[in-house]
């Protein structure tokens, strides 16, 4: 259980109590949390679109987390429309990190490859049925930080840069 204050990181005050499991999924032995950061719920399919499922949405390689009931965006702050990034994800802005603590990080992109060819994920189905039980749980757009998609694609992010404006992650 963690109680997250709202500041540079978690966009709100709330309690959330984390499941986590233990899988060699991503091709070693590691403890993963069983829903979205911020998230109060556990998702209760590969499609759930509630918020409560859905949790808090980053920006690559920024600590600032993002909460999104459907209409506004918390905090409702300027959006960094053009991201510029010459590092992975740096481990001083990684919400993992900072908000569960140390041992807790973001996914290497190999991390999500492996778990992808290890799980046989061709789908949400498929990434739900596994036991990280993720699901679609969309995205903030880049172009002004409204939601899009959730309950029909998935966005986790990995650690490394793919670009100066982007980050690998695993898309479905």
């Amino acid at each position: 259980t963690v109680t997250h204050t709202a500041g540079s990181v978690a966009p709100v005050d709330k309690t959330v109590t984390y499941g986590t499991v233990s899988t060699n999924l991503s091709g070693a032995t590691k403890c993963w949390i069983t829903q979205n950061l911020g998230a109060t719920d556990q998702a209760s399919s590969a499609t759930d679109n509630d918020e409560a499922s859905a949790g808090w949405y980053w920006q690559f390689n920024r600590k600032q987390g993002y909460k999104h009931d459907g209409t506004t965006r918390t905090p409702n702050t300027t959006w960094i429309t053009s991201i510029n990034e010459s590092y992975d994800w740096q481990a001083a802005n990684d919400p993992c990190t900072i908000l569960l603590g140390t041992g807790w990080r973001i996914p290497t992109k190999t991390e999500w490859e492996n778990a992808d060819v290890n799980g046989g994920w061709d789908d949400y189905t498929e990434t739900y049925a596994s036991v990280l039980k993720l699901h679609a749980a969309g995205y903030l757009y880049y172009d002004g930080g409204s939601i899009s998609s959730r309950g029909s694609n998935g966005s986790y992010w990995s650690s490394a840069r793919s670009s100066s404006s982007d980050g690998w992650g695993l898309f479905f």
